[in-house]
């Protein structure tokens, strides 16, 4: 579907199954200091990686709705699964101009890695879609991408155990694997684990390059908005309003360690 043509004033919308997308919001930050944003965690519906694809693009659907109502100029699904099972559908059937977060992260790995041996990490649902696998083919890359589940890493993330023992036992067990297929970018396909990079990067080697999708989607989204004079020149502070399907309180709470600060207006959404 032909996408709207969006003013620049407007908010961008971010969405993710609950606290992981807020480092998707940190980057998107620094990278567009004048937008202000939208941030809706579906945090009654959390994990989206171990959903069924109909389920996941159902929830998302009703979360456009909201960010269609609220007149964004843009979107980024700043979830890995559902970029991976829902960004298609929705693309056909909304307007607003859409963002994933897998496209971005397979275009700078393309462009960086040396050796063309790509590893990704992510849920059973991101690893399972072969999302990442499809779209390194589809661009003609010549990589080879090995594609690791790691689903104990999103708990032990929202536990606050990201820099422990616990984790790094737990990410020997998982990242064994690539290690042994000698890699030299990795590409962190849940934006919940960006908060375990010291962890991984520990386990692995510093000479591995690891892949961030807020980063990659920021880049992408401000050339995007430059392009259709789109970017937002008023002089207003950047603003961020939070919206969650569950547990407010605890969503403050988690994602100030996200986003090393406090949460301020955040809004209980009552489910569809």
């Amino acid at each position: 579907m032909e996408t709207i043509k969006p003013s620049p004033n407007s908010p961008i919308g971010i969405f993710d199954s609950g606290l992981g997308g807020l480092t998707v919001l940190k980057s998107l930050e620094k990278i567009l200091p004048n937008e202000s944003f939208l941030y809706f965690g579906d945090t009654a519906h959390v994990p989206y990686g171990t959903k069924s694809a109909e389920t996941v693009i159902r929830y998302s659907q009703h979360i456009m709705d909201f960010f269609q109502k609220h007149e964004t100029k843009a979107v980024v699904i700043a979830c890995n699964t559902a970029s991976a099972v829902a960004y298609q559908q929705l693309q056909q059937i909304y307007k607003i101009p859409l963002f994933d977060v897998v496209t971005p992260s397979v275009e700078y790995s393309i462009n960086i890695t040396k050796s063309k041996k790509v590893g990704v990490v992510g849920t059973f649902s991101t690893i399972q879609s072969n999302a990442y696998t499809k779209m390194f083919k589809k661009l003609g890359s010549g990589c080879f991408v090995k594609e690791v589940p790691c689903p104990l890493f999103v708990p032990i993330i929202e536990e606050g155990w990201a820099d422990t023992a616990i984790a790094k036992n737990i990410a020997e067990t998982y990242l064994k694997e690539l290690r042994d297929y000698n890699i030299d970018t990795l590409i962190l396909g849940c934006t919940h684990y960006p908060i375990m990079a010291n962890t991984i990067q520990d386990v692995l080697s510093n000479n591995i390059e690891l892949i961030y999708s807020g980063k990659t989607v920021g880049i992408k989204l401000k050339e995007y908005l430059k392009n259709q004079n789109c970017e937002n020149s008023s002089s207003t502070s950047q603003s961020v309003k939070y919206f969650v399907t569950d547990f407010p309180q605890k969503f403050d709470e988690l994602g100030s360690r996200f986003l090393g600060r406090p949460l301020n207006n955040v809004t209980h959404i009552p489910i569809v």
